[in-house]
């Protein structure tokens, strides 16, 4: 019997205010012929993934988790850090997509420089990282943090009054012509701080689901 084919995304903290913002957020990508995308909140993860032992805390969850599912065409891993992204591949045939690299990879097509909103200065070193590894550095105008929790990014709010200040420093004094929400908590606030920049503002999340769509509809 054939069925649609399912995009499963993966918040890998257990905080489900988050989780209901990507499901928000990712409304606009439900049609009647498109795949069916389903976002799950990771029990076993910490409330925000803000260090490097989060990070590492999720990665075996989320392996087990891919592994369990025999019925998704799809994965996308919501987290900017991109947490047990090979591991998880290694346990599937199926496209197991992180919205760091996508997000990334989408910017890339909208602007010569992105820049990238973190939500804490710690989480900085961990994606110059990532960007190193990926042959990017050349093209990051600049990423500046909120100084605030993945929480908070999600519901606080003074959030988005924060993400247009640090944003039109990305944008006025780094040159950035793109920019990158470093974080799954920030999603329901695109829109609002795209009219705000008056430039392309990215929800990685969004652009991983796309590829998402793109992979399992040419499959």
């Amino acid at each position: 019997m054939n069925r649609r084919p399912r995009i499963l995304v993966i918040n890998p903290n257990s905080n489900e205010a988050v989780t209901e913002g990507l499901r928000q957020a990712l409304t606009p990508f439900s049609f009647a012929e498109g795949p069916e995308i389903v976002c799950e909140t990771l029990a076993e993860g910490p409330v925000g993934i803000e260090t490097q032992e989060h990070v590492e805390s999720v990665t075996l969850p989320l392996r087990r988790r891919v592994e369990a599912a025999n019925d998704v065409d799809a994965f996308v891993i919501a987290c900017y850090s991109d947490p047990g992204l090979h591991v998880t591949r290694e346990g599937t045939t199926n496209p197991v997509l992180g919205i760091a690299e996508c997000g990334v990879l989408t910017a890339l097509t909208r602007a010569d420089r992105f820049g990238v909103i973190a939500i804490k200065s710690r989480s900085i070193p961990r994606h110059i990282r990532y960007l190193r590894q990926m042959g990017q550095m050349d093209r990051l105008a600049g990423e500046r943090p909120l100084e605030i929790s993945v929480a908070e990014s999600a519901s606080g709010e003074a959030t988005l009054q924060r993400m247009i200040t640090v944003g039109r420093e990305l944008r006025d004094e780094d040159g950035a012509g793109v920019v990158i929400m470093g974080c799954a908590g920030m999603a329901r606030h695109r829109r609002a701080l795209e009219d705000a920049l008056g430039i392309p503002v990215i929800d990685p999340t969004q652009a991983a689901v796309a590829m998402a769509i793109g992979t399992v509809m040419v499959r």
